[in-house]
């Protein structure tokens, strides 16, 4: 997780890291853009349902498990990045403007 968030903060410097209901998470001016949690097997990351929905048939192809709100990545798969990335930018347009911290 530490290089994963090492990622996001060098190529997303305008994201501000925050820790909110225990979960460190990612956010663009007050809004919410990426969350993640850590378990046993795996590392799970929410971009919210709108972001799943998006992006579900890619999560598919990364091989990575996942429900309307969230996809995890097993500790032994590789991670994508460029889904990632893609991820984060479709949040950061579609929530420009937004006021609230979720959708």
């Amino acid at each position: 997780m530490i290089e994963v968030f090492a990622w996001i903060g060098e190529t997303f410097s305008e994201l501000e890291a925050a820790i909110k209901w225990n979960q460190p998470m990612f956010m663009n001016h007050g809004t919410f853009i990426i969350g993640f949690s850590m378990a046993k097997q795996h590392m799970a990351f929410t971009p919210e349902e709108a972001g799943i929905a998006v992006f579900l048939d890619d999560i598919k192809k990364s091989g990575y498990e996942h429900t309307k709100m969230l996809a995890k990545i097993k500790w032994t798969d590789e991670v994508d990045y460029n889904l990632l990335h893609r991820m984060i930018e479709f949040n950061i347009a579609d929530k420009l403007g937004c006021t609230t911290f979720f959708r």
